[in-house]
């Protein structure tokens, strides 16, 4: 299994690094974790064909994380057509919110205007099977009024554990236990903050940490300042990543 970092970043480009999007490639099944606005021109540079896509998991509905459907969704209809539904998954209200900014970006009045697409909800604690690739979503303290999900993963022998945007949170102790890769957001360095991973709490945590690999992603401008000072891994724009 295979995990190339299409975007790292944080909302802000800090670094000019593309925003967020992790495509997970087994068993020729490739498939995404989160859909920044960047994600299509990412994975033409890397000459990944999108039609190959099966499942986009979406972990929250902000922009950086979700905001690059409608590009996959025009380039579907209108350069590399599908032959199959692209199923996308994400938390409560992510059907609405893709067809209002994909009616928002390019016009449009009605929902069959887009290439097939089938959603399915993501409920926090209760696993479910895509295309074959288990996804147990838990609920993450980023927003207050909305749904942030992170993501385990199970698929082809290997799982990947995925924060999306959280501040720590002692259940990723829990579902880091034994996963193969830990994909974790650290925004910011030791900055105040209660919607985002901090880099000296997280090394706090580091002992109590059972998991294969850990790599540290959606850093700040804070952070990236701080880069030849951090102990752990952290994820680049185009780094490809052997699970």
């Amino acid at each position: 299994m295979k995990l190339h970092i299409l975007g790292c970043g944080d909302a802000f480009g800090s670094g000019g690094r593309n925003q967020s999007a992790y495509l997970v490639e087994a068993d020729a099944r490739p498939f995404l974790l989160d859909c920044g606005p960047t994600t299509l021109l990412a994975m033409k540079r890397a000459g990944i064909d999108p039609r190959r896509l099966d499942v986009v998991f979406i972990s929250h509905l902000h922009g950086d994380h979700f905001g690059g459907l409608p590009f996959l969704f025009i380039e579907f209809l209108y350069r590399t057509p599908r032959d199959k539904p692209l199923h996308i998954a994400g938390p409560p209200g992510t059907e609405e919110k893709a067809y209002q900014l994909f009616r928002l970006m390019y016009g449009g009045s009605t929902a069959s205007e887009l290439p097939p697409v089938d959603y399915h909800i993501l409920h926090p604690g209760k696993s479910v099977v895509i295309e074959g690739i288990e996804v147990l979503p838990f609920r993450v303290p980023h927003q207050t009024h909305e749904i942030s999900l992170g993501l385990k993963i199970q698929f082809a022998g290997k799982q990947i554990l995925f924060s999306g945007d959280s501040a720590w949170s002692e259940i990723f102790i829990e579902h880091a236990r034994g996963v193969d890769l830990f994909l974790c957001e650290c925004s910011f360095y030791d900055q105040s903050t209660d919607n985002h991973v901090r880099y000296v709490e997280l090394l706090d945590a580091l002992p109590r940490m059972d998991c294969k690999k850990f790599v540290l992603t959606h850093l700040g401008e804070a952070m990236l300042a701080r880069r030849k000072e951090l102990t752990l891994a952290v994820a680049e724009d185009g780094m490809v990543i052997e699970i």
